[in-house]
């Protein structure tokens, strides 16, 4: 494993620094890009203003629809696949910079954030050119305080380690439109039912029931985000939903938009 380029190389190719322990890079990425598993020196909140991108970390899986960012430790192992071209704007923090703010401890793991109206304008202003060293302070520490709200775990798959759970994991997310009743699983995986039910409970903190769940709404993301002209009748009849109306309000529940409207601004 690799520490990636520091944005200060960033920097000396047109991208910038506040002056204040925080670095900003913007960068462009078309759909299918993948970034490999990498980190940072440097704590990071990773936004894409347009587009949709999946975060996979050691503890799980996170889809990031417009509308969220995502929190990455320093020194935490992490890829990123661009589902959606996005425009994406990454602050990079300097360990002493979210010392002397005191909110080191908060931020010690990975966690996606809903994106208020307010965190959105902070962003995207932090990247005006001309920003004058006391505005950009003031528009940091609005964005930190923004970042103080509960984690939204709604787009988060996490993974199981145990083997065998693993592998069922897998088989999921690789055909997320499959039935994959948990007996036809475990019998592929070498195990009871029982064992397998209780291995997703205890690995993942969900039933196997809520873990599909969120695997076929990530799947249907993925699926909006990376395919044109999407027929949302056929994809919940895909996904196993019994109406469209049943599968918009899972959807809902999860990206806070009906697939329709995720598909327009995705």
């Amino acid at each position: 494993m690799t520490i990636a380029e520091t944005p200060i190389a960033a920097i000396l190719r047109g991208q910038r620094a506040t002056g204040d322990g925080v670095h900003l890079v913007a960068r462009a990425y078309r759909k299918g890009v993948r970034l490999d598993p990498h980190m940072h020196r440097e704590a990071q909140l990773v936004y894409a203003a347009t587009g949709t991108m999946q975060v996979t970390t050691p503890k799980g899986r996170w889809l990031v629809p417009p509308d969220r960012a995502v929190w990455v430790p320093a020194l935490l192992e992490h890829a990123i696949d661009v589902l959606a071209d996005i425009q994406m704007r990454t602050l990079y923090f300097d360990l002493a910079w979210l010392e002397r703010e005191a909110r080191g401890d908060s931020l010690d793991a990975e966690f996606v954030v809903r994106v208020s109206p307010l965190l959105h304008q902070a962003i995207l202003a932090l990247f005006d050119a001309g920003n004058d060293r006391e505005r950009t302070s003031l528009l940091l520490k609005l964005a930190m305080l923004e970042l103080d709200r509960a984690e939204d775990s709604a787009t988060f798959i996490p993974l199981p380690h145990e083997p065998r759970c693993r592998r069922a994991a897998d088989i999921v997310l690789g055909d997320p439109t499959g039935a994959h009743e948990i007996e036809t699983l475990a019998r592929e995986v070498g195990t009871s039912a029982r064992t397998l039910s209780r291995l997703f409970s205890s690995e993942t903190q969900l039933s196997f029931k809520s873990w599909r769940q969120r695997a076929r709404i990530a799947g249907a993301i993925e699926k909006l985000s990376t395919e044109a002209n999407v027929s949302v009748k056929q994809l919940a009849a895909d996904l196993g939903y019994a109406s469209v109306p049943a599968f918009s309000h899972a959807f809902r529940q999860v990206t806070g938009k009906t697939p329709t409207q995720f598909a327009e601004k995705s």
